[in-house]
């Protein structure tokens, strides 16, 4: 009993018992919020046993009358533990508490303070056991200079690194530019930075580097959010006013829906050259996730090309002398009317248009104009004035109502055969909803003054077209005010004539 006695006197001090109670609530604290590094919280726990364990050897010793040894073990155990202790302050200080107060320090400066706090209390270890403290330093100063001159190098990374973040010049997640190489920041190491390009490569760029050369932080301005101004080129003819082809892009872009694009600063077209024949501009905008800069260009770029195409500019190259072979008359004969064919194909499979002839359809199909929208394009606004009808031949877009404060009600999805704009092609009236292309669209776009010329050549057209247009409302109307069958025909009902009225005024009939 009393060999027992002496070994758990050695090594159970006064200050154990706190010690032993402070080290498992911090490590019960970092294992419930801290998620991601609950390994390296393990590992120093599993440290900080194995250091009492040793402390509880030195107490065997120090029975067995081992003086010598248990001292050893006992001042290793002490040391080992205080270390264990400093390392999960130090994941609780910069990993919980500060980014809880909306701190992020890099991991480098946490590094930093946890050796020095390491390096503190090993001076404290070193006091208590009797050494002056004074002469270990006069002693290493000559050691410490001679090992600085030959790592020289590594001290310029090592400081380099400090230096870059401490004054806030790059963070990890930040996007550089040195030299060619583009990427974003993922480590911020005491030698060097690792950087991903979109390549899928890493690069390792040593941090003296880095302070003595000149780079780029892409994307970063103070007070905005992350995001890079990227520019489309494209050439058009100088027959174009500059005017009209400006406004065709804005108008498209800034209402379209196209992903990582940000709304503002708002994107603009610009001229920036007359040359060779052709007139050079640059739509701007502004990217939002740097990591799919390619992938966004082209949208914006289908985009530009569908906006143009719509308003019948065509995109030029600069002036060269090219030997073109012209198409036979009789070739082009054939391309046109198997072109008709198709129109007419296509009108006929439109509700609206059941009760013409194929006369009627053959004329109508040679006014049809060829319309494009990228994906995100505004097709309809709901109260916009527009006396034209659309019929999708490829793609899908989606009927929805805004409502006063902006919220968006789905309608309906359109698809290949479907068409909308009736309403404001035959009466005239604003647009009852909006449409958007949520894939690449192809449409056939009819005009009034189109239609009219059928409409004074058969009024009677106008009560077959009334019966439809009637339908088409009332299933709008069911959608937006929850209708029931018996309201749905008395409203249909007493719409018709007025409908009618309508039509026939529009068109002078």
């Amino acid at each position: 009993m009393g060999f027992l006695q002496t070994a758990i006197q050695y090594f159970w001090r006064e200050e154990s018992p706190f010690v032993l109670v402070f080290t498992l609530c911090l490590a019960f604290l970092l294992f419930t919020f801290l998620k991601n590094d609950q390994k390296s919280v393990r590992n120093t726990l599993i440290f900080f046993i194995a250091c009492q364990l040793l402390a509880i050897i030195s107490g065997l010793f120090h029975a067995m009358q081992f003086t010598f040894a248990a001292l050893v073990f006992h001042e290793a155990a002490i040391t080992g533990a205080g270390i264990a202790v400093i390392r999960l302050c130090g994941l609780l200080a910069f990993r919980i508490v500060l980014p809880m107060i909306r701190l992020q320090p890099p991991r480098i400066t946490e590094d930093i303070f946890v050796i020095m706090a390491y390096l503190f209390w090993f001076l404290v270890r070193l006091r208590f056991a009797g050494l002056d403290l004074g002469s270990i330093v006069a002693t290493s100063a000559m050691i410490t200079a001679v090992v600085a001159f030959a790592m020289q190098d590594t001290l310029g990374n090592i400081l380099g690194g400090l230096a870059l973040q401490l004054d806030n010049s790059i963070e990890i997640g930040d996007w550089i530019k040195v030299d060619d190489v583009v990427g974003r920041i993922v480590d911020i190491r005491w030698r060097s930075t690792l950087v991903e390009t979109r390549n899928w490569e890493t690069v390792v760029f040593p941090n003296s580097q880095l302070m003595k050369n000149k780079f780029q932080v892409l994307g970063r301005r103070t007070g905005q959010p992350v995001q890079l101004r990227r520019w489309i080129w494209f050439d058009v003819s100088l027959n174009t006013t500059p005017r009209q082809i400006i406004r065709a892009v804005e108008d498209t872009i800034m209402l379209a829906d196209i992903s990582n694009v940000a709304k503002f600063p708002q994107p603009n077209c610009v001229l920036m050259e007359i040359d060779k024949g052709v007139s050079r501009y640059a739509l701007r905008y502004w990217l939002t996730d740097l990591a799919v800069d390619d992938p966004t260009d082209a949208a914006v770029r289908w985009h530009v090309y569908t906006a143009l195409e719509r308003a019948g500019i065509q995109l030029e190259v600069e002036k060269q002398s090219v030997h073109l072979i012209k198409e036979n008359e009789k070739y082009e004969g054939v391309v046109h009317q198997r072109e008709a064919q198709q129109r007419v194909k296509t009108l006929r499979r439109v509700e609206l248009f059941a009760q013409m002839t194929d006369e009627e359809l053959s004329g109508l199909a040679e006014r049809l104009k060829f319309a494009q929208f990228a994906k995100g394009n505004i097709i309809s606004r709901q109260g916009a004035i527009a006396h034209w009808l659309y019929i999708i031949i490829n793609g899908e877009a989606e009927v929805y109502l805004e409502a006063p404060n902006g919220e968006r009600r789905s309608v309906n999805i359109l698809s290949k055969g479907s068409f909308f704009g009736e309403m404001g092609m035959m009466t005239g009236e604003p647009r009852s909803a909006s449409v958007i292309a949520i894939t690449d669209v192809e449409c056939y776009r009819l005009d009034k003054e189109a239609f009219a010329v059928i409409m004074q050549a058969r009024p009677s057209l106008a009560e077959d077209i009334t019966h439809i247009l009637v339908e088409r409302r009332a299933q709008l109307d069911s959608v937006m005010h929850h209708l029931d069958e018996q309201t749905r025909s008395q409203e249909k009902s007493s719409q018709r004539n007025e409908l009618l009225v309508s039509i026939k005024r529009f068109f002078g009939l």
